[in-house]
């Protein structure tokens, strides 16, 4: 029996993750994917030349430089649920991808360095996410090295983001003897996310939890753990979803620790697809009609062919390959022969679509940024935001018989939304905009790389 808009929606999960550079975000990608068994083994971004490159950091300059300069999308099923994964840049330099992105999620994991605890970068994103009411669920990641006092950590949350903490798991030591977690609400204790489910235990005491530390440990730990049972706030779902209240969990991405306890609460706790605001009305995700919007374009997903994709989230109704639908801007209609589920860069046909399901059309620019598809109905999503330029500079080329396609290549890169074009009307070189530098070092490497 087909499933119903109802049952799609609620199984649907789209989530983004927001960290400081080098807090973990790539890594703890790869181990989420990986426990979605979306793929058989995690590249971590340290990885050693035996293993894979990492899946979310496709492009060149990402695998070279061990950063993302794009937002990379990922669907992926586990348990009963469908997740939509979209892996955010962390470089400050590439806000404005970032800022869109969250724009088309429906809740955020929130990353952050046990050693370092709530970085610049991360408290920007956070209040991006609290001014769109998304909820956030908050990885304290590295306990296997050296780290804050767990006490510490949580008290800085609650301090510098105005937002109630609620610890689902504990720590079992840190650094070396880093020795797995303990769930504070189920009395029970997982030592690596190797294993499916996690072992009763009659208390903290017991030889299963304070058993896994060395002597001179124990008892430190389990005063600790009786100290947060008597100070901690319990973890409340509405709470929680109306972005009051973050549940965290501690752990280390690059040894699987903690992370099988995160994707399982994303699929306990994290909203379904919530409805999204339109000029004219509430938009509920539920509905028959199909609504969309585009919130990302991008180039030379493949390089031999040119392509370019814009990346879609739906908002309603069902979308189903081979559809036509309206592009509100212009009033024309167009068909919707090949949308795609995307693994980074790797692609397969999507029959079917629902709210909360990005998928990605390829056009040769016909759709932009911030357009709205509908089955008819003339309604404007207005939640994508756009960004004036901070540097600008002249292109200058030096071989003239390639000036035409520079041209294209340019406009190629400023349909993205990364880099803005400016074309003088006196016939001298082109200018780009772009809020980073390190923008202007990516649009380089992109044109020798994608267009010589």
């Amino acid at each position: 029996m087909a499933e119903t808009i109802e049952q799609a929606v609620a199984r649907r999960r789209t989530f983004a993750i927001i960290a400081h550079p080098d807090a973990g975000k790539t890594t703890l990608t790869e181990k989420l994917l990986l426990f979605g068994g979306a793929i058989q083994l995690a590249g971590e971004v340290k990885a050693k030349k035996d293993r894979m490159n990492t899946r979310s950091d496709w492009m060149k300059i990402e695998r070279e430089r061990g950063i993302s300069v794009v937002t990379s999308v990922m669907t992926f099923e586990y348990g009963d649920n469908v997740f939509n994964l979209l892996d955010t840049p962390g470089h400050e330099d590439f806000a404005d991808d970032t800022y869109r992105t969250l724009s088309a999620v429906d809740s955020a994991v929130m990353v952050i360095d046990a050693a370092k605890g709530i970085e610049p970068r991360t408290l920007k994103l956070f209040e991006v996410c609290r001014l769109r009411d998304i909820p956030i669920v908050t990885f304290v990641n590295k306990m296997d090295r050296e780290a804050r006092n767990t006490f510490e950590i949580l008290d800085e949350i609650e301090a510098k983001l105005a937002l109630d903490t609620a610890p689902i798991t504990w720590p079992i030591g840190q650094g070396k003897t880093f020795s797995g977690t303990y769930h504070l609400a189920a009395n029970a204790v997982r030592r690596s996310d190797e294993e499916t489910e996690r072992t009763p235990v009659h208390g903290p005491d017991s030889n299963r939890a304070a058993g896994l530390l060395p002597m001179n440990e124990r008892e430190a730990f389990i005063e600790e753990l009786e100290l947060a049972r008597e100070a901690c706030r319990p973890f409340d779902l509405d709470a929680f979803r109306e972005g009051h209240l973050t549940p965290v969990f501690f752990g280390s991405a690059l040894r699987n620790f903690g992370v099988r306890d995160l994707i399982e609460a994303l699929g306990d706790w994290a909203p379904a697809p919530r409805a999204q605001e339109a000029d004219a009305r509430r938009v509920e995700a539920t509905e028959e009609k199909m609504t969309s919007f585009v919130f990302k374009i991008q180039a030379n997903m493949d390089p031999n062919h040119r392509d370019r994709i814009a990346f879609v989230r739906v908002c309603s109704g069902r979308l189903q390959r081979g559809m036509k639908a309206k592009l509100v801007r212009t009033g024309k209609t167009m068909s919707l022969t090949a949308p795609q589920f995307f693994f980074a860069r790797s692609r397969i046909t999507a029959d079917e679509a629902f709210a909360g399901d990005v998928v990605g059309i390829p056009n040769h620019g016909t759709l932009r940024i911030g357009d709205t598809l509908t089955e008819g109905e003339d309604i404007l999503f207005r939640g994508v935001p756009n960004f004036a330029p901070e540097i600008m500079r002249r292109v200058r080329l030096g071989d003239a018989m390639k000036a035409k396609k520079l041209k294209e290549a340019l406009e190629q890169m400023a349909e993205e939304g990364v880099v803005q074009l400016f074309l003088p009307e006196d016939g001298s070189p082109a200018m780009v905009g772009v809020v980073g530098a390190l923008q202007l070092d990516v649009l380089k490497e992109r044109l020798a790389a994608e267009y010589t």
